[in-house]
């Protein structure tokens, strides 16, 4: 095949080195400067792309899909849907697909943090490195993370691989999730505010559809009290983020992991100086086993797709 015969891909975004090495060899990658003019960013090229890639937080929006005509396929690194309009992509007929295979290092990072903030691991390492260990005594106590009250906001598979997970310290398991879980043993709360009161510890594993905002409002973490503590593996924009800087600030709340902001990489100050809050840079699903095989799944269904009409993940 000649490089005139190649199948055409529009890169938006960033994407990971692997997959343009991997795809460069076989396609023709035409790079998306401007994510509001693709087809000023293409040219000519627009006109004959097949295919794209791109991610959860930049999407597929109906504007792109327009300047795209001949479009049949986008893969995502990830499986946040939110920026996609998929109603769209379905009337065009574009197949979108993403990587689900990143779940189990996005639960193992929710546990992670509810027990960093809970016994003060990471404020503990501060003060150690800060040269305070010493006559003056131990820090300020942490609490016990095992045996205690579990509150899953969001039930999909994040939420289950979860939910197996703080099992196994013993913990007591809610959830509230608006399509409740057939298949799951753990209580259903009628809403969000009525699981966050029974809680220690609230996890928000929800997905972020289009036009979801504020899941977790000031009513949310009143209710979770001060010795609770508040972790978030989702999205940032579905908290109110000003509502959990004044929870933590006042001691509304016991703490908050948090891995996901509003407007990242912009963190609220006050968030990144509290000594009762971690915070990580958006890196839930950062190992070597999740990129690697997040790398090979979009690889694999542009390569699927050109080559028998099928797609590996294709979102149903």
């Amino acid at each position: 095949m000649t490089a005139r015969d190649r199948v055409e891909i529009a890169v938006i975004g960033n994407q990971r080195p692997a997959v343009l090495e991997a795809l460069g060899a076989e396609f023709t990658l035409h790079e998306v400067e401007s994510f509001d003019d693709v087809a000023g960013s293409l040219g000519a090229a627009a006109e004959r792309i097949r295919g794209g890639l791109s991610s959860p937080m930049i999407g597929l929006s109906a504007p792109m899909m327009d300047a795209l005509p001949k479009l049949e396929i986008v893969a995502l690194f990830g499986v946040g849907l939110e920026r996609t309009d998929l109603t769209y992509a379905r009337e065009r007929g574009v197949v979108v697909t993403t990587t689900p295979v990143l779940y189990e290092d996005v639960a193992d990072t929710a546990v992670v943090l509810a027990m960093d903030v809970s016994r003060r691991i990471t404020a503990g390492d501060r003060w150690v490195r800060a040269g305070k260990w010493g006559p003056g005594g131990p820090p300020a106590s942490g609490r016990r993370f095992s045996g205690k009250r579990a509150g899953i906001l969001g039930m999909g598979r994040i939420g289950r691989l979860l939910a197996q997970r703080l099992a196994a310290f013993d913990m007591t398991i809610g959830y509230y999730d608006p399509r409740p879980a057939p298949d799951v043993d753990h209580r259903l709360y009628s809403s969000g505010v009525e699981l966050a009161r029974e809680s220690d510890f609230l996890f928000l594993c929800a997905a972020g559809g289009p036009g979801q905002r504020d899941l977790v409002d000031a009513e949310m973490l009143a209710a979770l009290g001060p010795e609770g503590v508040f972790v978030n593996i989702a999205r940032g924009w579905l908290v109110d983020e000003k509502a959990l800087v004044d929870a933590v600030v006042t001691g509304t709340i016991g703490g908050a992991g948090l891995d996901v902001f509003a407007d990242e990489p912009n963190v609220p100050q006050a968030l990144r100086e509290a000594d009762n809050v971690v915070v990580l840079p958006h890196i839930a699903s950062n190992t070597f086993e999740s990129r690697h095989a997040m790398d090979q799944c979009m690889i694999d269904n542009i390569r699927s797709w050109f080559a028998t009409g099928t797609a590996i993940t294709p979102v149903p």
